[in-house]
């Protein structure tokens, strides 16, 4: 048995929106032995969620407080919100952070426009137009054998 001062500290993550993303997150933090909820307000989503995911699907709308409070957000260590709407997502880590004082809130948004209000917030953002842009950049600058970028 492991001294207390080395034990990791119990997680518990909350994910908002079992989309691909989502379920992809909640499959992996569950097989990593994490502690997980997902929340999504269409029941269908959770077949996205792996056989072996031992984490629990909450059938709701995560803007709701009444979802929020069965989810047991005050537990959460982390709250991350995923679904496919911006406004959505960004009142969901609003509601977290300000709300229930979760440190450590993650947001995916589109629209990489809006991300100064995230920031503004104190809040964590993901941007699938900012990652791939970068991404492309690294493809078409990387340099050939010679040390040229092609």
């Amino acid at each position: 048995m492991k001294p207390f001062w080395k034990k990791k500290k119990e997680t518990y993550t909350i994910i908002a929106g079992c989309g691909r993303l989502g379920a992809n997150l909640a499959n992996t933090l569950s097989g990593e032995g994490a502690s997980v909820l997902i929340i999504d307000n269409n029941k269908e989503a959770f077949r996205k969620l792996s056989p072996a995911f031992t984490g629990i699907a909450l059938n709701g709308d995560a803007v709701m407080l009444a979802t929020l409070n069965e989810a047991q957000i005050e537990k959460a260590s982390t709250v991350i919100s995923v679904t496919n709407n911006d406004n959505t997502n960004i009142l969901v880590a609003q509601i977290a952070k300000e709300l229930f004082g979760i440190e450590h809130v993650i947001a995916r948004l589109y629209d990489p426009e809006r991300e100064c209000v995230y920031k503004e917030l104190n809040i964590e953002t993901i941007c699938p137009a900012v990652l791939s842009m970068k991404e492309i950049d690294k493809l078409l600058n990387v340099p050939d054998e010679k040390g040229e970028a092609i």
